[in-house]
C-alpha cells in the first residue's frame, strides 16, 4: 500500500491515524461488551474505518453525511461525545434515540449527520434533498452519502443517481464495496466489471479507490468535494475494502474463504497506515503506544460514566408526544373564526391552488415537486402557471421516481426546508411506500428530526380510470404511527387544509378527490387562513341518523339527505382522518343514536372499521342501533362506468340508511 503525504503536514498525518484508530478501538471494546451481554447488537466496520473517517475528514463539519451500518468512523471524526454514543449503543433513554433504536439507527442534526434505516437505499435520495437546499442557497457544500455493494442493486440507488444527474446537484455518492451482501458475494450481485462503471450511465464522473488508504480517500473525497462545487454536478466513489467480520455478530463468516481473510489482513487500514508514520519517522515506535495507551484510557474513562443505565418510568404520555414535532404558534385564524370574509366563488381544483401559492410567497424557500407540474402545470392543471410566478428552481419537473423525491422532499426538511410533492396519482404511492412510512413517518420519533413535508394524493374513482388511477389507499396510512392525513371536500376546507399542512412542521398527506376537482364550486374567502388538523366539521344536525363521513362520501351523504327529505340527518364531515376528532365524532352519535360510517375505500381494512370499533368502546350507551358501514366492494376498481358504479359505497348507501333507520 503506498502513501502520498502531498501537502498534508506532519500533524495532519498523525490527527489522521488518531481519527482512524479511534473507531477501531471503540469497537474492540464493543464486541468484549457484546460477549458479555451488556450491548444486544454490533455491526462492525473493522477493516473498512478508512472509508468513513477519510470522507468525514474530507467534509466540512457542517456538511451533511448519510452513514450505514459500518460506519463508525462517521460519528467519531464528527466528535460526537462517546459517552453519548455508548448510552445510544446500550439502549439507554438518555442516548440519542431516547432507547428507541439499535446501534447506528440514529442521527444528530447538531453533527449534521442523519440516521439511517435499516432499508439500503433511502439514504441516496435524502442526500439529493440537502443538495439541493444547498444548490438554491448559493452555498459552497455538498452532501455525501454512504451505500454498500448491495445497496446497489436497490432500486433507489438509481432514482438517487438519476435525479442528482439530472438535477446537477452537488453529492458524493460513494460505494462500500466489500464483496458481500451479508453471504451473498459480488459475483452474484452485478455483472459489470466495477460498480463505478455504472456512473458513465448516469452522465456523472466516477472513480474506484482504494478503500482501505487513508491518505487516497482522504484526498480523493477532498477532491471530489471541490468538483462538485465548482461544477455543481454529482460525483460517484467506489471504495474496494474488506469486511473483516460478520454482517453483524451474530451472522459469523463460515461463508467467507479463509485465504480471504489472509490476503485482507495484510491490508488493514490502520496496520499500514502505522507502519508508513512509522518508517517515515513521523512517528516513534513509543508514541504509537502512548496514542494507543491515551485512546484506551478515555474509552475506559467514558464508558465507566455511563455503564450503569440510567433507570426511568416508561411514559405513554411521552412516546405518544414524540411522534410529531411540535407545531409553533402562529397568527393564521382559522376559518371558522373569520366574520364575513370577502369570498370568491371557486372550483375545488382552485382553492388547492390558491393554497399553495398563498404557502409559496410566504415561505420563499418552499419548492413543489412532481411529474409534468412546470410548464405543463400537472396532470390535473393543478400547477398551471406556478412556473412564470415562483421560477423552475421551485417548481421542480421530476423523472419518474415516486421514492427518490420523497427522499429528496425529506432532505429539504433537514436543511429547514418547506417541500410539496405531488404524487400524480394516489395509486404511484406505492412505490414511495418505504420512504414515507419508514423515513418520513418515523424519523422525528426516532431521533428528534421533524419532516416538513406534504404529499398531494390525487385520488378517487367516479371517472372510469380503472384500478390504477383511481384506488381510495388513505387507510394505508392513517394505521402509520408519525402521519397526518387529511381529505377536504369542498373548496373552502381545500384551501384551509393546505395552508394548515404547509404551516405544519410534519408530514402530511393531503388527499384530494379527481372527480372533485372542477365538479365541486364554492365559496372561499381571499385571506390567509386555515383549517385546523384533526378537527371535524357539522354539516347538518339532525335527529334521524347520522352519517360520518368524508372526501366524496360527504356529497353522496348530502344527496342522500335531500332524497329522504322526512328524515333528519346528522351529517359530520371528518377532514382529518390522522388524527381524528373523537370529539365530534362522540358528539355524533349522540345527536341520533344511529350511526352509518360511509367511505369510499374498500370495506375490510378501511378506516371506517376502526371509527366503528372506537364508538363500540366509548360510545355504546349512545347507541340505539348496530352501527352500519356502508363502503366500496372489496375488489379492485373496475375500468367499466357500470361496474365502476356497483362498486362504489354511493350504490349502497340507501339501502344502508334505510336498514339503519328501522331500527
Amino acid at each position: 500500500m503506498e502513501y502520498h503525504q502531498g501537502d498534508l503536514e506532519n500533524q495532519q498525518l498523525i490527527e489522521l491515524y488518531q481519527s482512524l484508530l479511534l473507531p477501531r478501538m471503540i469497537e474492540e471494546k464493543m464486541l468484549i461488551l457484546l460477549r458479555q451481554g451488556k450491548i444486544s447488537k454490533w455491526f462492525s466496520g473493522i477493516g473498512q474505518e478508512a472509508i468513513a473517517v477519510g470522507a468525514t475528514l474530507a467534509m466540512d463539519q457542517d456538511e451533511w453525511i448519510m452513514p450505514l451500518h459500518r460506519n463508525l468512523g462517521v460519528f467519531t471524526s464528527r466528535n460526537m461525545p462517546l459517552t453519548e454514543l455508548f448510552k445510544q449503543w446500550q439502549g439507554d433513554i438518555t442516548g440519542y434515540s431516547k432507547a428507541r433504536e439499535r446501534s447506528f439507527h440514529f442521527g444528530s442534526k447538531a453533527h449534521h449527520v442523519c440516521g439511517m434505516i435499516s432499508h439500503l437505499g433511502p439514504q441516496l435520495a435524502i442526500a439529493n434533498g440537502v443538495a439541493l437546499a444547498y444548490q438554491q442557497r448559493g452555498q459552497s457544500k455538498v452532501s455525501l452519502a454512504f451505500t454498500g455493494d448491495g445497496g446497489t442493486s436497490e432500486g433507489d440507488f438509481h432514482e438517487a443517481l438519476n435525479v442528482a444527474a439530472v438535477w446537477n446537484l452537488p453529492v458524493i455518492f460513494i460505494i462500500e464495496n466489500n464483496g458481500y451482501g451479508l453471504s451473498t458475494p459480488t459475483n452474484e450481485q452485478y455483472k459489470c466489471s466495477h460498480l463505478v462503471d455504472r456512473a458513465k450511465g448516469y452522465g456523472m464522473e466516477g472513480i474506484r479507490i482504494d478503500g482501505n488508504n487513508i491518505l487516497e480517500v482522504y484526498n480523493t473525497v477532498k477532491g471530489v468535494r471541490e468538483y462538485c462545487i465548482k461544477n455543481q454536478k454529482p460525483y460517484l466513489i467506489e471504495c474496494d475494502t474488506f469486511r473483516m467480520r460478520g454482517h453483524e455478530e451474530a451472522s459469523g463468516v463460515k461463508y467467507v474463504p479463509k485465504e480471504l481473510f489472509e490476503l485482507w489482513e495484510q491490508k488493514d487500514p490502520i496496520k499500514n497506515f502505522e507502519q508508513f508514520l512509522v518508517t517515515t519517522n513521523i512517528l516513534k515506535e513509543d508514541e504509537v503506544v502512548q496514542i494507543r495507551a491515551s485512546i484506551k484510557d478515555k474509552i475506559e474513562h467514558d464508558l465507566k460514566q455511563v455503564m450503569e443505565t440510567t433507570e426511568f418510568t416508561p411514559s405513554i404520555e411521552n412516546e405518544l408526544a414524540d411522534l410529531f414535532a411540535p407545531m409553533e404558534a402562529n397568527d393564521i385564524p382559522a376559518l371558522e373564526t373569520l366574520v364575513q370574509p370577502a369570498v370568491q366563488h371557486k372550483r375545488f381544483i382552485e382553492s388547492i391552488s390558491d393554497g399553495m401559492r398563498a404557502a409559496m410567497q410566504r415561505y420563499p424557500e418552499m419548492i413543489i415537486m412532481g411529474q409534468d407540474i412546470a410548464e405543463y402545470g400537472g396532470a390535473f392543471k393543478m400547477t398551471e402557471g406556478f412556473i412564470n410566478e415562483f421560477g423552475k428552481n421551485r417548481i421542480r419537473n421530476t423523472p419518474i421516481c415516486e421514492s427518490a423525491i420523497v427522499g429528496a422532499a425529506l432532505g429539504l426538511s433537514l436543511e429547514g426546508i418547506k417541500s410539496v410533492m405531488e404524487m400524480q396519482f394516489a395509486d404511484f404511492v406505492t412505490v414511495g411506500f418505504n420512504q414515507i412510512v419508514n423515513n418520513l413517518a418515523k424519523i422525528h420519533y426516532r431521533w428528534g428530526q421533524n419532516a416538513d413535508v406534504v404529499i398531494r394524493m390525487p385520488t378517487g374513482a367516479g371517472v372510469g380510470a380503472g384500478p390504477f388511477h383511481s384506488q381510495s389507499n388513505e387507510a394505508w396510512f392513517t394505521h402509520v404511527p408519525g402521519l397526518k392525513v387529511v381529505y377536504p371536500s369542498n373548496p373552502a376546507d381545500a384551501k384551509g387544509l393546505m395552508i394548515a399542512a404547509l404551516t405544519d412542521p410534519n408530514p402530511i398527506l393531503y388527499f384530494e378527490h379527481k372527480a372533485m376537482y372542477r365538479s365541486i364550486e364554492g365559496d372561499v374567502p381571499d385571506t390567509y387562513y386555515q383549517v385546523p388538523i384533526g378537527k371535524a366539521n357539522f354539516i347538518s344536525k339532525g335527529t334521524d341518523a347520522t352519517i360520518i363521513t368524508y372526501g366524496m362520501g360527504v356529497h353522496w351523504a348530502k344527496k342522500c339527505q335531500a332524497e329522504n327529505a322526512s328524515k333528519s340527518l346528522t351529517i359530520l364531515d371528518l377532514r382529518s382522518l390522522a388524527p381524528l376528532d373523537y370529539e365530534a365524532i362522540k358528539q355524533a352519535v349522540a345527536t341520533t343514536g344511529k350511526v352509518l360510517i360511509l367511505h369510499e375505500d374498500n370495506l375490510t381494512g378501511g378506516i371506517g372499521g376502526e371509527i366503528s370499533a372506537w364508538i363500540s368502546e366509548h360510545c355504546f350507551n349512545l347507541l340505539d342501533a348496530p352501527i352500519m358501514r356502508c363502503a366500496s366492494l372489496d375488489t379492485p376498481i373496475p375500468f367499466n362506468i357500470i361496474l365502476e358504479k356497483q362498486y362504489l359505497a354511493n350504490s349502497r348507501l340507501e339501502e344502508t340508511l334505510q336498514k339503519l333507520l328501522s331500527f
